[in-house]
């Protein structure tokens, strides 16, 4: 078969792999030798081991965005964390780091100026598969609240992940706390409770969702980041909050802070 044949035929899917030209020839001996024509030619591009993607006529560059990259790492592979958030235009802050949660470990891998991250997922539900998005598996926006939250010290940051909050709409309430139950987190918990109580009413949190909150944080003090410099004490979430990320605010996060 022609190199342009199955270019046409590569070029309607968003990646592919040696088995998937293989169909074409049925000996793994000539789909090697196809795929190393299109990438000779400049029709294909290799984004990490045995995974490919064709170079657009148009753009020029990969027909393959991030977000369909990140699905295809591994069979369990899926969009999460700030790239979630990315993806549902919560934030237009551009990162070139892009976190794929996958139940198979993968090397950290640089492709077309992103680097992609490895997360061990820790939860099967709450993964999506939006309709024409070419392949897209990506946590729900409260699943991705979630894990951002949970993981808030090791990927986002503080002040990235409140910018997120005051960015995102109404939320299902019930899927919120069905990920928080899963997780089973008392730090979780208070993490919720500080940093969603401003923003309450625009993200439809009822006193409720609180209140079950309040009841799963424990007895521990803790800080809410590894900064444990000067801070603010919240009673109400037992919360040693940075005063540098306090006075960015206009108001206290909760009524019990206390300096």
């Amino acid at each position: 078969m022609l190199s342009m044949d199955i270019y046409t035929k590569m070029a309607k899917r968003p990646v592919f792999t040696i088995d998937d030209v293989n169909k074409c020839y049925n000996n793994i001996g000539s789909a090697r030798s196809a795929v190393k024509r299109l990438m000779t030619y400049g029709k294909a591009l290799k984004i990490r081991s045995n995974l490919y993607t064709c170079v657009s006529a148009e753009r020029e560059g990969p027909i393959a965005n991030r977000f369909q990259i990140a699905s295809a790492i591994t069979e369990t592979s899926y969009v999460s964390h700030h790239t979630a958030m990315e993806y549902y235009g919560i934030t237009d802050q551009i990162f070139y780091d892009v976190y794929v949660s996958s139940e198979t470990r993968f090397q950290d891998f640089e492709f077309d100026g992103y680097t992609y991250h490895f997360v061990r997922s820790r939860l099967e539900e709450g993964v999506d598969s939006p309709k024409l998005s070419g392949g897209v598996r990506v946590t729900d926006k409260e699943r991705t609240l979630a894990d951002c939250l949970k993981d808030m010290d090791k990927i986002s940051g503080l002040e990235e992940v409140a910018a997120n909050v005051e960015s995102m709409r109404r939320l299902n309430e019930d899927k919120l706390l069905r990920y928080l139950s899963r997780y089973n987190n008392q730090f979780l918990y208070q993490k919720a409770g500080l940093l969603l109580w401003a923003n309450r009413n625009v993200l439809g949190l009822s006193d409720s969702f609180f209140d079950i909150c309040r009841s799963h944080i424990g007895k521990s003090k803790r800080y809410l980041t590894r900064d444990k410099a000067d801070g603010i004490y919240d009673d109400h979430w037992k919360l040693i909050v940075p005063l540098n990320f306090m006075n960015m605010k206009n108001e206290a996060m909760t009524p019990d802070a206390v300096i």
